[in-house]
C-alpha cells in the first residue's frame, strides 16, 4: 500500500461513487477504478460492494477506512504545520465556490487576485455542496450560510439578499389578468426549496430545476416566477422583481478555511483580497443597486 492508493480509497469511500471520487481528485474514472481493483488484489479482500446507488464499504473496507483516516490526519497535520511556514503568497490554492457566484459576480474578483498574485496557482472548483476542508479537498470555501461549521475558521464578508423574479412581460401579464403565477419547482439547496414551499405550498410544479443558473435561464424563457439572489436577478435586464427582498431570506456570505492554514501566506492573501472586493459590492449583494 502507499498513501496515494489510500487517498483514492478515501475519496471513493466518502463520496460513495468512483465517478464522484475521481472528480474530487481531478482524475479519470478509469484510473480510480483500476487503482481500486489493484488495491483489493494487493490486500486480498473486497473493499466495496456495488449497489444501485453506488458503492458501499464491506466489513474489510470499514476497517481500512478507520486506518486510512488515522493516516490522513497525520499527513494533514504535517502538511498544515509546514504550510504555516510559507511566508510568500505562492504555490497552489484550491478554492471552492457556489457555481452561480463563481461564474458571475466573483469571477472578476478571482481574476483580479490572480493578476495581483501571479505566483499563486488558483484552482477553482464550482460546488453547491461543502467540499471537505478538513480532508483538504479545498483550501478555501466561499459559502452562503447562516450557520458556518464550528470546526473551521470563518469570516462573514457580506449578506446576500433574495427576492421573487419573473420575466418582465410575464409579470406584466399577471398584473393585467390578476392570474396566479406559475412557480418553478427548485431543488438547488435547502434554502430555496423551503422558501418556495412556504410561498406556494403543495402546489404542483410544471417545470422543475436543481440549480440557480437553470432557474434564471427558465425565468428568462417566461416559464414562471422563482426566488433568486438579488445579485443575479437585478443584473438581468429581462427580469423584474415581483416583491422586495425578504429579510428572512438573507444569507451570510462566508470565507471559510481550515485552522491548519491560518498562517499560510497564499490563503491569507486570498482571504484579505476577497474580503475587500466583496465588501465593495455590498449594495449589489443586498439588492440595493442593479449593476
Amino acid at each position: 500500500m502507499n498513501w496515494d492508493d489510500l487517498r483514492l480509497f478515501l475519496a471513493v469511500a466518502r463520496s460513495g461513487s468512483i465517478s464522484r471520487g475521481a472528480r474530487l481528485l481531478g482524475l479519470q474514472h478509469s484510473t480510480v477504478s483500476r487503482r481500486m481493483r489493484k488495491l483489493e488484489q494487493a490486500l486480498g479482500v473486497r473493499l466495496f460492494d456495488k449497489v444501485p446507488s453506488g458503492y458501499v464499504l464491506t466489513t474489510e473496507g470499514e476497517s481500512l477506512l478507520l486506518a486510512a483516516g488515522r493516516m490522513e490526519c497525520e499527513v494533514l497535520s504535517v502538511d498544515g504545520a509546514l504550510s504555516g511556514k510559507d511566508m510568500k503568497p505562492s504555490g497552489p490554492l484550491r478554492v471552492t465556490a457556489i457555481d452561480n457566484m463563481a461564474t458571475t459576480v466573483l469571477m472578476p474578483m478571482f481574476a483580479g487576485f490572480s493578476r495581483e498574485y501571479p505566483e499563486v496557482m488558483l484552482h477553482l472548483m464550482m460546488s453547491n455542496i461543502d467540499a471537505s476542508l478538513a480532508q483538504r479537498e479545498a483550501d478555501v470555501a466561499i459559502r452562503l450560510t447562516n450557520t458556518p461549521p464550528d470546526t473551521l475558521i470563518g469570516r462573514r464578508v457580506g449578506t446576500v439578499s433574495s427576492a421573487v423574479y419573473g420575466r418582465r412581460d410575464y409579470v406584466e401579464g399577471l398584473q393585467e389578468s390578476g392570474a396566479e403565477p406559475d412557480w418553478l419547482g427548485v431543488d438547488c439547496c435547502t434554502f430555496h426549496r423551503s422558501w418556495t414551499k412556504q410561498e406556494c405550498g403543495d402546489r404542483a410544479h410544471r417545470f422543475c430545476v436543481d440549480d440557480t443558473l437553470l432557474t434564471k435561464a427558465a425565468l428568462n424563457e417566461g416559464l414562471g416566477v422563482s426566488i433568486l439572489p438579488c445579485f443575479m436577478g437585478d443584473t438581468d435586464p429581462v427580469l423584474v422583481r415581483c416583491c422586495d427582498p425578504r429579510p428572512e431570506w438573507d444569507l451570510g456570505l462566508w470565507i471559510l478555511l481550515h485552522p491548519d492554514l491560518k498562517r499560510t501566506a497564499r490563503v491569507l492573501a486570498f482571504r484579505d483580497y476577497m474580503t475587500i472586493a466583496i465588501e465593495a459590492e455590498d449594495e449589489l449583494f443586498l439588492g440595493r443597486r442593479s449593476a
